[in-house]
């Protein structure tokens, strides 16, 4: 017979791994997207998830069951990346590395230069909380300005849905104060979100192929003409974790044509990113080789590309690609 969850329970308290182990897998991949979302880092919310189970597992006798143990594991996780969020000082800001590019004045200089793309292939398609608005760089790296504790009441009420009172108990709060830090989140999210572009198509759908399709060509043809017709007006180019950042159609293409300068010559394999669709790019060498220098994601609005962040290649592996091809 199948042991009951208050049987894995006893188990686990009295030193089963296994039962443990069973009782908060089914938790793992929706708290390793929580401890994304407080941390923007990829790598960032893998630390903090086994941090995470190693406090769950040495606390496990502390556990009265009064909330429910999703509701304790998310406690132990959101604490977790508070801690992270204040006591770090994140990752600094790089040096421009691309030799023989010489990049063009940027726009401005980003606040956040720590973000890393979360693979599609590690979200859960049936869960509300997961859907793509949540997870998406927009969305995520507008939650890295706010105050680590703002952020948190947002995560856990307006995207998770926590009552007020659960939320309070969790941070060791009172309601009144959740509600007061959920105001101001909530101003300071619409501050630092961009204004609304045209909703992007479905995923997989025709209208995004096609998009997708055009893209490629450009891109691999080197072809900036090309590229300029799928931008919009005041598209926006990122590269964390170098600061720069590029605001317009006229500026991108420049630092696109300065790419593609000395006959650099890429190839593209298809992947996904925060709910978005992405590419490894692969620098084509005379030897036949094709080294991996970075991840492209794509912010879709209507028929047109709004956004391109561009991360190093020591983020492919997370998406299953190789270093080269």
């Amino acid at each position: 017979m199948e042991p009951t969850s208050t049987d894995r329970l006893s188990r686990a308290r009295a030193g089963d791994g296994d039962a443990f182990r069973a009782l908060t897998e089914p938790h793992h991949r929706e708290l390793q997207v929580h401890c994304y979302r407080l941390l923007g880092s990829f790598q960032d919310a893998e630390d903090a998830l086994q941090d995470t189970l190693l406090a769950a597992w040495r606390g496990l006798g502390g556990f009265d069951g009064r909330a429910s143990l999703r509701t304790w594991l998310y406690r132990i996780a959101t604490n977790r990346c508070l801690s992270t969020l204040r006591a770090a000082s994140r990752r600094p800001a790089k040096e421009w590395d691309i030799p023989g590019v010489e990049p063009p004045e940027p726009t401005r200089l980003g606040e956040v230069v720590w973000l890393e793309p979360y693979p599609d292939a590690l979200l859960d398609p049936e869960a509300r909380y997961e859907r793509a608005e949540s997870v998406s760089l927009a969305f995520v790296t507008a939650l890295q300005v706010l105050p680590p504790r703002q952020l948190a009441v947002l995560v856990l009420r307006d995207v998770l849905g926590f009552p007020a009172s659960e939320v309070a108990d969790m941070l060791d709060t009172t309601v009144d104060s959740v509600k007061s830090a959920l105001k101001r989140a909530r101003a300071g999210l619409r501050r630092h979100q961009p204004a609304s572009d045209a909703p992007p198509p479905a995923a997989g759908s025709p209208a995004e192929n096609a998009i997708l399709a055009d893209f490629v060509h450009a891109w691999e043809a080197a072809d900036v003409g090309a590229l300029v017709t799928l931008l919009t007006d005041d598209v926006f180019m990122s590269m964390p974790p170098l600061p720069l950042e590029y605001q317009g159609r006229d500026v991108v293409a420049g630092f696109c044509a300065d790419l593609f300068g000395a006959g650099r010559r890429f190839h593209l394999v298809p992947t996904r990113a925060n709910g978005q669709p992405a590419f490894g790019a692969y620098l084509r060498a005379a030897t036949g080789v094709r080294h991996g220098t970075g991840l492209y994601v794509l912010t879709l609005a209507g028929d047109r590309i709004s956004a391109m962040t561009r991360f190093e290649n020591t983020v492919l592996p997370a998406f299953g690609l190789p270093r080269s091809l």
